[in-house]
């Protein structure tokens, strides 16, 4: 339900002193005290509703109590009165909350805290969860906020309050004084994570060069030569009119081929150089450290964790 909807605010307190706080902030931004509704348990009353003279006996208790745990002179300036209640027990009231309280103790036709916060716009299944907190001990607050709803639940909890909406995240002060997390703080948790980062190192480099290499090579080359052939034919003695003459020759030059070697440089292949890359998968490991949230309970206090899922 929209809050702008809603007519009474209601404050839930684990602590009195804390509560008279809340009322006295609540009449300071001008709410009035016909307004303003307490009630809480009287921890210090005995007896019930049995008989006439154990009932004194509890409504003196439940005064002493409640001043004990307003403070010096309880000023709460609600009108505070003692009450016993059929089912109930004994309880401390005041203002518009005290009045019906007083009504019912007086035969008015409500139903004890239930009815009250019902007559006061509370819907009856919020009604039952505070009647819980009550029978557990704490104390109520209520406001008729005529319009003014978010400012009297900032009072409230601003000084420690807490409803059935935020009772999940709401802490108090325990019953031996020691000091909780105020309502609605957080606690951070932190845990440490692994970053890898890459730096590129040298790791080696090639060099490539050329070297000379002498080998011995053979080819066959094919020469020509020319040769003297000589022929010796018989001729028949028939007579020639030739003189003999001595010193008489035939020259016949003879030629034949010289091979001669030239070298020249050719190109047989080529060699490319450069670089690649090639990408490869390393594992690598810490050791990290994170927080846990531990919590410890001293005396009775009840603890709501609300699951939250993390991104």
């Amino acid at each position: 339900m929209n809050s702008n909807n809603r007519s009474t605010v209601i404050g839930v307190f684990h602590d009195a002193g804390q509560a008279q706080q809340a009322v006295r902030a609540l009449k300071d931004a001008g709410f009035r005290e016909d307004q303003i509704g307490m009630v809480a348990q009287d921890s210090e009353a005995t007896g019930g509703a049995g008989t006439a003279s154990k009932g004194s006996h509890a409504t003196a208790g439940a005064v002493a109590g409640v001043a004990a745990g307003a403070g010096v002179g309880a000023l709460w300036a609600l009108g505070i009165a003692a009450n016993i209640l059929p089912g109930i027990g004994p309880v401390v009231s005041g203002g518009i909350l005290g009045s019906i309280l007083a009504s019912a103790a007086g035969g008015a036709a409500v139903a004890g805290v239930v009815g009250a916060l019902v007559g006061l716009g509370i819907p009856e299944e919020d009604a039952q969860y505070y009647e819980g907190e009550f029978k557990s001990g704490r104390i109520l607050v209520t406001v008729k906020a005529d319009g003014r709803y978010d400012e009297a639940w900032a009072i409230l909890h601003r000084h420690g309050a807490y409803n059935r909406e935020t009772a999940g995240t709401a802490t108090a002060t325990s019953t031996v004084g020691a000091a909780q997390t105020a309502a609605g703080q957080t606690v951070q948790v932190h845990e440490e994570q692994l970053h890898a980062h890459k730096t590129p190192v040298k790791t080696g480099e090639v060099h490539v060069r050329k070297d000379v290499v002498t080998e011995q090579r053979n080819i066959q080359v094919p020469v020509t030569r020319e040769e003297v052939v000589i022929e010796h034919r018989p001729v028949s003695g028939h007579a020639s009119a030739a003189d003999i003459r001595t010193g008489e020759e035939i020259r016949i030059p003879v030629a034949e081929e010289r091979v001669h070697v030239d070298k020249e440089t050719v190109v047989t292949g080529e060699v490319s150089v450069g670089k690649r890359k090639v990408t490869d998968t390393e594992q690598v490991s810490g050791t990290v450290r994170k927080e846990k949230v531990r919590i410890e309970k001293e005396g009775d206090v009840e603890v709501h964790q609300d699951a939250v899922t993390s991104k």
